[in-house]
């Protein structure tokens, strides 16, 4: 098994002659003959008894040819790509060329390209630390109120507005049920929204035990396409009412919710959190602003399989995201109306700068000789390890050390780039005079803000919802 010749073609593709010793060859086609005699039936012998020459007498010279020769092809390619000393991207093709003696074969496809970078050093950008307002530190503890909140059975009157209210109902149009449109003791706070527009606001005033109708039209762009625009009436039953009843806020709750002895303390702490989130936050900002510059500056023939592959990288994250969520791609797509193929296109732009801006940042270790020792190599397994609680051996095995150390030196590149940039401070912007604390009603918690992405639709199990 050995390189031929290669050649380097326009926009990163290559072209590579290998050959398969005849001997090699030869030992994997009986390898195949073994692997298949069982299935194969002569008339004479007994199934899977007849010997390789008369098989291939009965059924062709060449009836082990293509197993024999796909069982050779990845470790010979392997050694003459490596022998060509080329880094191939994306799976190439093959085609024979010669059977005479030795296998000759011809693999074409394509090398991540070479790429140049300049001016990576001194790029400018903005770093806007938000501060904390009063309004985000109320919400932020009514918030922390609202989850150590009380429920408390009703008994003495009628459903109300954040009740909880607990009902059996069952959907029909037309009088026909409907898939999903039914349920039993499903506890549902009126207000929230979860189910569909006007049919929370028809259980106020309903009483504990009353049995009643609830009229609804399903919205235009509902999910479920035979149930968009359609009216529909729930048969509905309120089994119980209850109430969640907020804790006071003093020093007890204080206690009661961290490790702090005065409401004070707590508020304090809980206040230099949200600091030190949107000092995270900015710093953030400024490393996706340094990327966009990043893939500015690149030049570059990047092949198109190298999109492929991250594009298909990105969807399989999504994928494991949802299950571990209890979902799949499957569900997703039924509740969605997407396709695998719409998902990709949705996944495409990231994943474009994602190859960008690695190719980016390894040009960049190149230039500036960037390396990773053993002791960052040891620490970047040990972090793994406790970050996913697997066993640092088990996590070895399943990254190579030499993989790991491109990813230390690739954020070694981006660490050098970010020390190196001009970083402007923008305005904070100003908290606006302490207003009274909201009511527990009207407090929102702050929204941590994410790079933005394709989030999942939460979906349930009924179509009422």
């Amino acid at each position: 098994m050995s390189l031929i010749k290669k050649e380097l073609t326009e926009k990163s593709g290559f072209v590579m002659e290998f050959s398969v010793s005849e001997e090699a060859f030869k030992k994997a086609e009986n390898e195949a003959y073994l692997k298949n005699r069982k299935s194969i039936t002569v008339p004479g012998f007994r199934k899977g008894k007849a010997p390789k020459s008369i098989i291939e007498k009965f059924y062709g010279k060449g009836v082990f040819f293509e197993d024999a020769i796909n069982a050779c092809i990845p470790e010979a390619f392997e050694a003459a790509a490596k022998e060509a000393e080329l880094d191939i991207v994306g799976s190439p093709s093959f085609d024979l060329v010669s059977t005479e003696g030795d296998i000759v074969l011809k693999a074409v496809g394509f090398v991540k390209p070479e790429v140049s970078i300049e001016g990576y050093k001194g790029i400018e950008v903005e770093r806007n630390v938000d501060a904390v307002t009063d309004a985000e530190l109320d919400a932020a503890v009514e918030d922390t109120r609202k989850r150590n909140a009380r429920t408390i059975e009703v008994t003495d009157r009628a459903a109300a507005m954040d009740d909880i209210a607990n009902i059996n109902y069952e959907g029909s149009v037309d009088g026909v049920p409907f898939d999903g449109g039914k349920g039993e003791n499903h506890d549902l706070k009126l207000g929230s929204g979860a189910f569909i527009p006007g049919f929370e606001e028809q259980i106020v005033g309903k009483n504990i035990g009353e049995e009643f109708d609830v009229n609804v039209t399903f919205p235009e762009e509902y999910h479920a396409k035979e149930l968009a625009g359609k009216a529909a009436v729930f048969k509905t039953k309120l089994n119980s009412i209850k109430f969640e009843e907020l804790p006071a806020l003093d020093d007890e709750f204080a206690k009661d919710v961290s490790e702090f002895d005065t409401l004070d303390e707590y508020k304090a702490d809980l206040k230099a959190k949200m600091v030190k989130r949107n000092e995270e936050r900015a710093d953030a900002a400024v490393e996706n602003a340094l990327a966009d510059k990043l893939m500015e500056l690149l030049v570059a023939e990047i092949p198109e399989p190298m999109f492929e592959a991250e594009t298909e990288n990105q969807v399989r994250d999504y994928d494991t995201r949802l299950r571990q969520n209890g979902l799949d791609l499957a569900t997703y797509f039924k509740y969605t109306g997407l396709t695998l193929e719409s998902l990709r296109e949705q996944m495409r732009p990231m994943a474009e700068k994602q190859v960008k801006v690695r190719l980016a940042l390894e040009k960049i270790a190149e230039l500036e000789a960037l390396t990773a020792g053993e002791e960052e190599i040891e620490a970047e397994y040990k972090r793994i390890s406790e970050a996913y609680n697997v066993p640092v051996d088990e996590v070895k095995k399943m990254i190579l050390s030499e993989d790991l150390a491109k990813d230390i030196v690739v954020g070694a590149a981006m660490k050098l780039v970010r020390e190196n940039a001009k970083t402007k401070k923008k305005a904070a912007r100003k908290a606006p005079a302490k207003k009274a604390a909201p009511k527990a009603e009207d407090a929102e918690a702050p929204a941590e803000e994410k790079p933005a992405k394709k989030t999942t639709r939460k979906t349930t199990k009924k179509d009422a919802e």
